[in-house]
C-alpha cells in the first residue's frame, strides 16, 4: 500500500460514550513499538476483543519480532464488541488499528491469528469492518495482502478462499520474511499474483489460489489440495521452527495496558514443544521437539520483564511447564528473589506425575489460589488409550501434595467423547472427582474443610487434524448430552461441582477441524446471518450455522461424526507438522490396543519423524527424570 500515514481517533472519538467498556478502543498504552514514519505498515489481528487479545503470547512475539527490523512498522488491531461494531457501521468509520488509529486496510500487510476454529467469523468480521474484500480472489492491487497463523491453522480449508497467505508454524522468522519479500517486491512494482507466487516459495508458506482441491475414490468427500498445474506451489508445506528457541527474547510483551485482562499478568515462555505424546492432542504436535529455556535465562527474563510491565504475578508459560527438566530449582530461585516483593509464580496446569511435594511447595510461594490438573480420562484403560500416561496413584500423590502445601482448590480437566469410551469410562471421571475431594477431607485440618472446592470441567473430544486421531468421529451430540447428564448424577459428593462445554459449539468445533475448503461457503454464510463472537456463550446461535450448512448442500452433523478410512487422502494432509502419515497411523492402532507410548525426552526417539524432517532436535536444559 505504501499510502501516507492516517491518524483517525477523531472519528472513533464520539462513539465511545455509546458502548460498553470504551477502554477498548482507545490508544496510547505504554510500552507500544509502532513506528508510524516506517516505509512498510503490518496490523496484527487478534480477532477477539482487547481484553481477551492484548494477552496472547504469539500476537507479542510477532509484534516484537516485526517492530524491532529497520524500516518495518507493527499495529494492533481487535474486533469491536457489537455494539461498537455496530455503531462504526452507522457512523461509517472502518475498522482501525489501536496504536494510530490508521484505517486498516492502509496497511501493506494485515495478519489474522485464528487461536481455535470458532474465531473464524471474526475474521470475516474484522475483514468487512476494515472494508477489504473477504475473498483472495477479490481483492485488488491497492487491498493490503492478507494472511494468517497461529494454532489453529493446521487445517486451513475452511478458510482458505478468504486467506491470500497462510503462515504454516512458529512465526518470529516466518512474519519477518514475508514482510520482506512483500516489501522488496512491492518497491518493483510486483502485481498480486506474482507477490502471492513468490511468496509460495518461502518455507512454511501456504498460498491457497495456487492449489486445487480434488475428489476422487482416494478422498473424503472434502477432496484434497494438490498445486495447479505449471506453478511452483509445494505439494507439501511444512511447518516453521524457529532456528534457536534459546535465543528468542523471553519477554515479548511490553505493552502494559488500560482495561483489566483475561490473564492480566507477566507470561514467560519457559518451553517449546512437548512430547507426551496425547493423541488428541494437536498442540503436541504441532510445537514439537521440545526446546527448554535455561534457568539463568527464566530468572533473568522474569525480573526483567517485572520491571518493565510492573505486573504482581507472573506466569511460566508451556504446553507443560511442570515437564521443564529444571522446574523444582527455578520455581525455587524465582520464590527467593521474590519474596519480598508480593509478587506471585504461577503454572497455568500441573502434569500430575510431576507434580510432587516439593513442587507443591514452590509454586506460587505464600499465595496459593488454585490448582489445575488434567488426567483427561476417568479410567486407566481409557488414559491408556490417548497415551495420558498418567494413573490414579499420579493423582492422588499430586492431590496430598497440593491439600497438604496448603491449597483448598483443584480443578480436574477431562474429555467426554473420547474414542473406545464407555458409560464406565464416564462414571470413572465422578468417581475419580469424588475420591480427589475425599483425599482433600483426609488431609486438610477440620477448622479449614470448609474451604475445599474440587470441580470437574469436562469438554467434548474435538477430533483434530495432524493427530493421531483425526481419522475418528465425533460422538453425535444427542449422546454427549446424555454423557453429561450421566456425569452429573454419578458424582456422589455434593461439594464437588460440574461444568461440561456447550455440546453445539463443540458440533461446530469439529466441523472447522476436520472439513475442507467445502465448508467455506458455511462459514460466510453464517456471518451474513449474524454469526460473530461465536466462542461467547451469549453470542452462539448453532441455527445460523445450519441455516447456512442447508444453503451449502453439507450436513453439519455428518462432517463431525462420520469417522475417516485410514487410507483416505484428508483435507489438510498438503499441511505438515513433520510428523509422519505412518506415525500417526501407528498411533491410531496403538490406542485401539490400548498400548502408550513413552515420551522421547525421556527415552529413546519414538519414530514420529519430525527431527529427521525438519533438521530439528529436543533441546533440554537439565536431565528429565
Amino acid at each position: 500500500m505504501n499510502v501516507a500515514y492516517e491518524n483517525r481517533f477523531a472519528d472513533i472519538e464520539p462513539l465511545l460514550p455509546r458502548v460498553e467498556k470504551p477502554s477498548r478502543y482507545i490508544d496510547h498504552e505504554w510500552g507500544t513499538l509502532a513506528k508510524p514514519e516506517a516505509d512498510y505498515r503490518a496490523c496484527l489481528i487478534y480477532p477477539d476483543v482487547y481484553e481477551v487479545g492484548l494477552p496472547n503470547q504469539g500476537i507479542a512475539i510477532l509484534y516484537a519480532a516485526l517492530n524491532a527490523q529497520d524500516g518495518i512498522s507493527c499495529e494492533r488491531g481487535y474486533v469491536p464488541w457489537v455494539d461498537m461494531a455496530d455503531a462504526m457501521r452507522e457512523a461509517g468509520v472502518p475498522l482501525l488499528s489501536l496504536e494510530g488509529a490508521a484505517p486498516v486496510a492502509s496497511f501493506d500487510l494485515v495478519g489474522l491469528h485464528l487461536p481455535h476454529e470458532m474465531a473464524c467469523t471474526n475474521c470475516l468480521e474484522a475483514l468487512d469492518l476494515a472494508g477489504i474484500p473477504l475473498l483472495s480472489a477479490e481483492r485488488g492491487e491497492d487491498d493490503p495482502l492478507v494472511v494468517s497463523g497461529g494454532p489453529s491453522v493446521y487445517n486451513p480449508e475452511p478458510l482458505a478462499p478468504f486467506i491470500d497467505a497462510f503462515l504454516i508454524g512458529e512465526g518470529e522468522e516466518h512474519i519477518v520474511e514475508v514482510c520482506r519479500a512483500h516489501q522488496r517486491l512491492r518497491d518493483a512494482g510486483a502485481t498480486r499474483s506474482q507477490i502471492l507466487r513468490e511468496l509460495a516459495t518461502i518455507p512454511g508458506t501456504y498460498v491457497p489460489s495456487l492449489y486445487d482441491v480434488v475428489v476422487d475414490e482416494t478422498s473424503t468427500e472434502h477432496g484434497y489440495a494438490i498445486p495447479k498445474p505449471g506453478g511452483d506451489a509445494s505439494p507439501m508445506v511444512y511447518k516453521r521452527v524457529a532456528a534457536n528457541f534459546a535465543h528468542t527474547d523471553p519477554v515479548p510483551q511490553s505493552v502494559v495496558p488500560y482495561a483489566q485482562l483475561v490473564h492480566d499478568r507477566l507470561s514467560i515462555e519457559v518451553l517449546r514443544g512437548c512430547a507426551r505424546g496425547c493423541r488428541f492432542c494437536q498442540a503436541g504436535m504441532t510445537y514439537r521437539p521440545v526446546r527448554e529455556r535455561t534457568p539463568d535465562q527464566i530468572v533473568a527474563a522474569v525480573a526483567r520483564g517485572l520491571e518493565k510491565t510492573g505486573y504482581d504475578e507472573v506466569s511460566l508459560t508451556s504446553l507443560s511447564t511442570t515437564d521443564h527438566s529444571c522446574c523444582p530449582e527455578i520455581l525455587a530461585r524465582l520464590n527467593r528473589a521474590l519474596s519480598e516483593t508480593g509478587t506471585r509464580v504461577s503454572i497455568p496446569s500441573q502434569r500430575l506425575d510431576s507434580f510432587g511435594i516439593e513442587m507443591a511447595a514452590q509454586v506460587a510461594g505464600e499465595k496459593k489460589g488454585g490448582l489445575t490438573f488434567a488426567p483427561e480420562a476417568g479410567s486407566q484403560r481409557l488414559r491408556d488409550v490417548i497415551n495420558k500416561n498418567v494413573t490414579e496413584d499420579d493423582l492422588e500423590r499430586a492431590t496430598r501434595a497440593a491439600f497438604a502445601a496448603g491449597w483448598r482448590r483443584c480443578k480436574l480437566y477431562f474429555m467426554m467423547g473420547l474414542p473406545s469410551e464407555t458409560d464406565e469410562d464416564i462414571v470413572a471421571i465422578a468417581q475419580l472427582a469424588d475420591r480427589t475431594y475425599e483425599i482433600a477431607r483426609e488431609v486438610v485440618p477440620p477448622a479449614q474443610r470448609g474451604g475445599v472446592s474440587v470441580s470437574i470441567s469436562c469438554s467434548v473430544f474435538i477430533p483434530k487434524a495432524a493427530t493421531p486421531f483425526q481419522w475418528c468421529a465425533q460422538t453425535p451430540d444427542d449422546e454427549v448430552k446424555r454423557r453429561q447428564q450421566l456425569l452429573l448424577h454419578s458424582v456422589k459428593n455434593r461439594s464437588v461441582r460440574v461444568h461440561y462445554h456447550d455440546a453445539d459449539t463443540s458440533l461446530l468445533e469439529a466441523v472447522l477441524s476436520r472439513g475442507g475448503r467445502d465448508i467455506a461457503p458455511v462459514v460466510l454464510g453464517a456471518w451474513k446471518r449474524g454469526a460473530r463472537f461465536d466462542a461467547w456463550t451469549e453470542q452462539f446461535d448453532l441455527a445460523r450455522w445450519e441455516d447456512a450448512a442447508r444453503d451449502a448442500g453439507i450436513d453439519l452433523r455428518a462432517v463431525a461424526q462420520t469417522p475417516y478410512s485410514l487410507d483416505a487422502r484428508l483435507p489438510w494432509e498438503h499441511i505438515s507438522t513433520g510428523a509422519s502419515r505412518g506415525f500417526l497411523q501407528r498411533e491410531y492402532r496403538r490406542a485401539l490396543a490400548g498400548e502408550t507410548t513413552p515420551d522421547c525426552t525421556r527415552t529413546s526417539c519414538t519414530g514420529c519423524g519430525i527431527c529427521p524432517t525438519l533438521h530439528v532436535e529436543n533441546v533440554l536444559a537439565g536431565e528429565r527424570s
